[in-house]
């Protein structure tokens, strides 16, 4: 595979840099990436990672374009209400950049689906907006040795976290949360959240997604990153390994 004339004059500022190069722009170009919401962060996360040159884009949701997505969901507007999100997210991402593949699936991904989803993708970007999805989209990222990224905002915070907890020396995302119960939080249409917020925390995950494809600076698996836009904060947490975590400690991988 090589890169066309047209996608060496559009990667041309990823190709100049000695950490990306040639090399990691085609393995961004044979990539696949499953993103799981097409919302806040998704928006931000699949408008980046199209333009990046990510050869393709799998985006999940069941949900549709609403009025009051349009002020932190950039990538639609407001031709697109009452469309689903993933099929206005491919018709967008089209327009964006002519080299990528987006295969939309409208539908609700579950401990059912999520694995068939996942399967052969190079990466994962969980930006959805319930607890069973991130812990169905996380298990079956750690039992296909799918990269995971994992990202939350809400009001004007976020967090980042990259999972590879079939690694040694790295937690998985239930490593981080336990075996928690679904967990009953406020969502952004009861709580609020700043338009521009998601596009900080999806903007980050975008770039981590990338770090994940074609490697540069420090390896951010088993790190955990806390914004707080209110105090313009951000923080950097190491996430230890739980040696009991029945989904990748010892007892889990002995067989």
């Amino acid at each position: 595979m090589t890169l066309g004339p047209d996608e060496l004059a559009r990667y041309a500022r990823h190709i100049v840099l000695p950490e990306i190069g040639g090399a990691g722009q085609l393995r961004l170009r044979r990539a696949r990436v499953a993103v799981v919401g097409a919302g806040g962060i998704g928006s931000p996360v699949l408008h980046y990672l199209a333009a990046a040159g990510v050869g393709r884009l799998d985006v999940i949701d069941d949900d549709r374009v609403d009025a009051s997505n349009l002020q932190r969901q950039t990538l639609y507007t407001t031709d697109d209400l009452g469309v689903p999100k993933a099929q206005a997210a491919a018709t967008a991402l089209a327009r964006l950049n002519p080299h990528v593949e987006v295969v939309p699936h409208v539908t609700r991904l579950g401990r059912d689906e999520a694995g068939a989803l996942i399967d052969g993708a190079d990466a994962v970007i969980d930006g959805s907006d319930n607890f069973d999805t991130r812990l169905a989209v996380a298990d079956a990222s750690l039992a296909r040795r799918v990269a995971l990224v994992s990202a939350a905002v809400g009001r004007f915070e976020g967090q980042i976290g990259v999972f590879r907890g079939w690694e040694a020396d790295r937690p998985c995302y239930r490593c981080f949360v336990g075996a928690a119960p679904q967990r009953d939080g406020l969502t952004c249409a009861e709580e609020g959240v700043l338009g521009p917020v998601t596009g900080v925390v999806g903007s980050l995950a975008a770039l981590e997604v990338i770090r994940q494809i074609a490697p540069f600076g420090d390896d951010s698996a088993g790190k955990l990153v806390l914004i707080d836009l209110l105090a313009l904060r951000f923080r950097t947490l190491s996430l230890p390994k739980d040696p009991g975590c029945p989904a990748c400690g010892a007892p889990a991988t002995a067989g």
